[in-house]
């Protein structure tokens, strides 16, 4: 068979994923098992491998997905604790105190608080939080759902504490990981995490200022009582304050302490410093600009739910208590974080879980489980746990949250243990047991593994322009799978390969997987359909992705930008 019908084989599992979710509208928890028995399927009946080696990979998916699981349980659990306990309502209602200006609500809230939200959680929960508190403050629901899901991008790549990368890129690149360090390109794994972190913020920091001044005069334009691009526009220095605020902790943390923080304390310092510099009045536009009376909006504009400025929110405790778990989570995570403090050497040593030869597979085995390292145990869970007293839960309030956290965690885990089992196969596809002995006898060879057969093609097909492209990739596989942290691990050991193809820096070309992965959450259809679910907006979806289409696009083209200036400008290295 040749090179490339192999490679349209192996891409048959990625086409089931999106024929099924994006096509016949079909849930992840449903589409992401029929996906990985297919990828099963064509690895024994093409590649020939043995069922019990596939089985052994897959069972490797199994316990890499654990740790991401732990992650998704730990921040859905201090979420609803604070929504049962009465902190969550009493931030909205702080949040709706601040200015009357409808163009900084988006920016304090779409922005800022959104990018904290998905520091902390990640995994969707930021538009769909953000966008009823702007329904709240009178936003139209479309104008709404069209900023929350735009904004939530530049945060993701470092969202869930750094999901994506640790755990994409975990579960995708490890093993190349692991031979650069061997070879000396980096000083662990841990090292590459943050090597690919530091890159990725030099796509994402220009997107940071440029982003909210287009969303502004984009949402000015489509939903303004003018029509007017120039009302958006307007705030342009408050837009610039708050992308200051939140870019200067978010590039330093990148590269001080790694990719678990930037997000997370990036955008709650940012909060802290916008919120305050809105109160004392700021860099704020001259004029108050809001969306006009309900009455002359177009009827497009709005959903099933009734928009008002009167909805009911009331504090139930004092803004720092309310606060208080996420600064906490914040400064357990950076102490955690950096490598001179020695919680971060303690914290690694002990609580370990390993999974090794699985099914009796020489190599077959997955990196170490490190239940107190896991930012999923500490600080979410031992946080969440603190929050019931410093909040004064009732018991039967601290249950709800709990169950309705492992509630919402069944769909996550049949996926994402999918999803993983799928790219564990891909990976291990390049090695076939049964061939073995013929190998090192030189009668046989081995076939090029799913990833490395689609990654030559392509390459043949792009060559070195491949960069300006290569982050479309990302986007498709958040777009399939509503998740950048599955995009990578889809793609990731594929962007590599392509790299390694065309001698280009696999560093740049994976931290522009990173950055597509990102950006497809504007266009994914998970996240468009819960934000349509909370805004009222139920099967606008396709209305919504025509409108973020347009920022989605803008990202890919600066990211190309971005890419050409540091491969022919910079003259960025290649390994």
């Amino acid at each position: 068979m040749s090179l490339s019908l192999l490679a349209v084989v192996a891409s048959v599992p990625i086409l089931v994923a999106l024929i099924l979710m994006v096509g016949l509208r079909m849930g992840a928890m449903k589409a992401m098992p029929i996906a990985w028995a297919s990828c099963a399927l064509i690895a024994v009946a093409v590649w020939g491998l043995p069922v019990p080696y596939v089985a052994a990979l897959s069972l490797q998916g199994v316990s890499s997905a654990l740790s991401v699981l732990i992650i998704v349980f730990g921040a859905l659990l201090i979420l609803h604790t604070l929504q049962y306990s009465g902190g969550m309502e009493t931030i909205q209602y702080g949040m709706r105190t601040i200015s009357r200006d409808m163009r900084v609500q988006a920016i304090i809230i779409g922005y800022l608080f959104s990018a904290f939200i998905e520091g902390a959680a990640g995994f969707g929960t930021p538009a769909a939080l953000a966008a009823p508190l702007l329904l709240s403050l009178g936003f139209p629901p479309m104008a709404a759902a069209v900023l929350c899901l735009a904004f939530n991008s530049f945060p993701v790549t470092f969202g869930a504490v750094g999901t994506p990368i640790i755990s994409g890129f975990g579960a995708s690149i490890r093993a190349m990981l692991e031979a650069a360090v061997t070879s000396g390109n980096f000083q662990s794994v841990e090292h590459g995490f943050k090597s690919i972190g530091e890159v990725v913020v030099l796509f994402h920091a220009p997107m940071a200022f440029i982003l909210p001044i287009f969303m502004l005069g984009f949402i000015t334009r489509y939903y303004g009582p003018n029509r007017s691009w120039r009302d958006g526009f307007a705030a342009w220095r408050f837009c610039i304050f708050a992308a200051v605020a939140f870019s200067v902790p978010y590039v330093l943390l990148a590269w001080v302490t790694g990719p678990e923080t930037p997000s997370l304390v990036g955008g709650l310092v940012g909060l802290g410093i916008v919120v305050y510099g809105a109160k004392q009045g700021f860099c704020l536009p001259k004029d108050v600009w809001t969306f006009g009376e309900v009455s002359k909006w177009d009827k497009s504009w709005t959903g099933e739910i009734e928009v008002t400025d009167n909805m009911e929110l009331k504090p139930h405790m004092s803004q720092f208590m309310a606060w208080l778990p996420y600064i906490l989570i914040g400064a357990i995570l950076v102490v955690t974080r950096i490598d001179t403090l020695p919680l971060k050497a303690a914290m690694n040593k002990y609580g370990v879980i390993a999974f090794n030869n699985i099914l009796g597979y020489q190599g077959i085995s997955d990196n170490s489980i490190k239940l107190l390292y896991l930012p999923g145990t500490i600080p979410f869970i031992l946080i969440a746990l603190l929050t019931i007293a410093m909040h004064g839960m009732s018991g039967d309030k601290a249950v709800k949250a709990w169950t309705e956290t492992f509630r919402k965690m069944k769909a996550a885990t049949v996926s994402l243990i999918s999803a993983v089992a799928l790219v564990k196969i891909f990976q291990g596809s390049g090695v076939n047991p049964a061939m073995t002995a013929e190998v090192v006898a030189g009668t046989a060879a081995y076939l090029p593994s799913m990833p490395m057969a689609m990654a030559v093609t392509t390459a043949g097909i792009f060559g070195p322009i491949w960069p300006a492209f290569s982050s479309f990739v990302g986007g498709l596989g958040a777009f399939i799978t509503g998740s950048n942290t599955v995009s990578d691990m889809l793609f990731g050991l594929f962007q590599w390969d392509v790299a390694t193809q065309l001698h280009l820096p696999r560093l740049l070309i994976v931290a522009t997987q990173a950055i597509g992965g990102a950006m497809g959450n504007m266009i994914c259809v998970h996240n468009v359909v819960a934000v349509c679910a909370v805004t009222g907006l139920l099967n606008r979806e396709g209305e919504i992705i025509k409108k973020t289409f347009w920022p989605f696009l803008l990202y890919g083209a600066v990211t190309a930008i971005v890419a050409y200036i540091l491969l022919n400008v910079v003259g960025f290295p290649v390994f």
